[in-house]
């Protein structure tokens, strides 16, 4: 059993160890395998990094992504500069339906708006956005229209943990409202939790994915 100050300093050494972080402060706080991130990055795409980094460490059980967004000197853009540059990621990063995503731009916060066939076209929208400097936020309003059941979502995870060699997707309650699919129940690993929520958004016309799966060791 791994005590809280291990992880501690496990996922410390993790953030340390991360290049894409930077010269950032963060604080780590861990109590029963939940860790709490706390403090400052100078990007958006920094404190997803920061949550990726921990979810590497060994008996982390859950993750509070409390960082925050400060922006300074050379990475401050104006509205202008950065729809032009959002717009340009879309095109060059959103596997086709690019065209039908709008990015408006207010005192640094991007808000993706428009429709879509495939879920993955909405999240590669909203991570474009997050590896441009200036952003402070994203809200992804991004449509999702085809149709989906509860039966297709639960086919589609059950099969990618077949070929991950997964053994515990009978442990997945899959359900669905509209376009969003919320995954309820217990997994062994972090990966297996990421592989369930990618198996999801695979799914068509899969428009949110409320992951509240969470890990029994």
């Amino acid at each position: 059993m791994r005590t809280d100050a291990d992880i501690r300093r496990d996922v410390e050494s993790e953030l340390r160890w991360d290049p894409r972080i930077g010269d950032s402060t963060i604080g780590v706080v861990v109590r029963d395998g939940v860790v709490t991130l706390t403090g400052e990055v100078g990007h958006v795409g920094g404190k997803w990094t920061a949550e990726e980094a921990t979810k590497r460490v060994k008996g982390v059980r859950a993750i509070a992504n409390d960082i925050e967004i400060k922006i300074h000197g050379a990475g401050v853009r104006s509205d202008s500069d950065l729809a032009e540059a959002a717009a340009g990621t879309l095109r060059w990063n959103v596997p086709t339906g690019a065209e039908q995503i709008q990015a408006i731009v207010k005192d640094g916060y991007v808000t993706l708006s428009g429709q879509v066939r495939w879920g993955y076209q909405k999240i590669s929208a909203e991570t474009a956005i997050r590896n441009l400097v200036g952003v402070k936020g994203i809200v992804n309003d991004i449509v999702v229209t085809n149709a989906i059941t509860a039966s297709e979502v639960k086919q589609q995870i059950e099969d990618a943990f077949n070929r991950y060699a997964s053994r515990d997707s009978k442990a997945i309650d899959v359900q669905v409202i509209g376009s969003t699919v919320t995954l309820k129940g217990h997994v062994r690993t972090w990966q297996e939790r990421e592989d369930a929520a990618r198996s999801a958004w695979a799914t068509p016309g899969v428009g949110n994915v409320d992951n509240q799966l969470y890990l029994q060791f």
